[in-house]
Formats: structure tokens, C-alpha cells, sequence
């Protein structure tokens, strides 16, 4: 699994991270995880493969907001040691 790091310029509210969270789902149907910060400016998801990166641009970009970087690391799951 894939995380997907977004540096988004634009965001001011809690209503353009719905925005944006919408607009990632959208065009990444498969997103997991998909959160999103207007005071860190930056969208994060899950997905099994790394996204199309000019296809979320321009997916986000549609929705008023400019993606400033794209960032993929190796996600891997938190689980909760027994002891």
C-alpha cells in the first residue's frame, strides 16, 4: 500500500477540506484514509497503487486549489502490541 502526501495552497476552512477530500475520492475511488489539513496545507490518502499524479491535479485544481508538491511513501499499518 501507497500513502499519498499533497501540498495544497488554498485551503482556509474546514469546508475546503471537504472540498478536496471530495475531488480525491473522486478520481481515486479506491482512496483510503483520505484526510485532509487547511492549517498543515495538505491532503493525505491510502491506495493499493501509487495515483496518477497529473489526473489528481488536475482534479483538485478543478476544485479552486493549486497542488504545490505530490509526495509517495510505503504505508504500513499501525497495529496495537500484546504484551
Amino acid at each position: 500500500m501507497t500513502k499519498t502526501i499533497l501540498k495544497i495552497d488554498g485551503m482556509m476552512c474546514g469546508m475546503c477540506e471537504a472540498h478536496v477530500n471530495d475531488a480525491i475520492r473522486k478520481i481515486i475511488p479506491n482512496a483510503q484514509k483520505v484526510k485532509s489539513s487547511h492549517t498543515k496545507g495538505e491532503s493525505s490518502f491510502v491506495t493499493e497503487q501509487t495515483p496518477d499524479e497529473k489526473k489528481l491535479i488536475a482534479a483538485i485544481g478543478e476544485t479552486g486549489y493549486t497542488v504545490q508538491s505530490i509526495s509517495s511513501e510505503p504505508y504500513k499499518k499501525k497495529f496495537l502490541g500484546l504484551f
